[in-house]
């Protein structure tokens, strides 16, 4: 009973930390990376489709993204679809092929995204201490029941809480690294 607590929590906490990864991936350092255009949708035959499901996404250099439609006919829904996108991006098209350069960050811009990538790690580490709260509260559930005595009950809450705390150490040591990435001019 105790091990399923133990390993339910820690694949949900590994769950948040998988989750702030792919939200910080989003977010626009100086470097190019295919990753920036995950979000965007195309407009294919009627639907909103995953820009990588219709073109190519490669880099050319460290500051200029490569997106090849698979169909002659998408570039220019491509190129308005990347445009409107709130990443500000200004594409350039030459021929079937789509250039998009990213411009330098701004000390301003760079400041700003601290700001959202210091949010995004403080929610992640709620969502940490939420998982740890859960299992807590099945221990003493456990324990009301009669399935695991009090010696038990305090241990699991021991082992839970360093387990809250590796967690968490981690998220801070993502968190510095993205924001040293970010101050990189």
């Amino acid at each position: 009973m105790l091990n399923t607590i133990y390993s339910d929590a820690e694949t949900r906490m590994k769950k948040c930390i998988e989750n702030l990864h792919a939200t910080l991936m989003k977010v626009r350092t100086g470097r190019a990376h295919p990753s920036l255009l995950d979000s965007i949708k195309v407009p294919y035959y009627g639907t909103d489709t995953p820009l990588n499901q219709v073109a190519n996404v490669s880099l050319s250099d460290s500051r200029t993204i490569m997106v090849s439609p698979f169909e002659k006919n998408l570039v220019a829904a491509v190129e308005k679809a990347i445009m409107t996108s709130d990443l500000g991006l200004n594409p350039v098209t030459v021929g079937t092929v789509i250039r998009v350069p990213l411009p330098p960050l701004s000390e301003e811009r760079r400041k700003e995204l601290i700001k959202h990538v210091k949010l995004e790690t403080e929610n992640s580490k709620v969502a940490v201490r939420n998982v740890r709260r859960d299992a807590n509260a099945q221990l003493k559930e456990c324990l009301k029941d009669k399935t695991i005595s009090e010696d038990e009950e305090r241990q699991g809450q021991e082992r839970i809480q360093k387990l809250t705390d590796k967690h968490v150490e981690e998220i801070d040591k993502i968190f510095t690294h993205k924001e040293a990435e970010l101050r990189e001019v």
